[in-house]
């Protein structure tokens, strides 16, 4: 990420539920990689803050349950 700033979320470790609600494709694509971060468009883009995906997606599976295909 050379000389940029990353940006840590201030939330305590807490995540709102608005974000595990639903599946989404960023969501889809992190479960699918099994988390891997060197697959993940967010990573390959090289955004500027630390990913929360892996939290969400086991929140994901913990509320909505595993998805059999493609959720959306």
């Amino acid at each position: 990420m050379g000389n940029s700033e990353v940006f840590i979320p201030q939330t305590n470790g807490e995540i709102s539920e608005t974000l595990f609600q639903n599946w989404t494709e960023q969501a889809w694509e992190c479960y699918c990689n099994n988390f891997n971060c060197n697959k993940c468009s967010i990573h390959i883009s090289q955004y500027s803050f630390v990913c929360q995906m892996p939290k969400i997606v086991n929140l994901l599976v913990k509320n909505q349950g595993a998805p059999t295909t493609r959720p959306f």
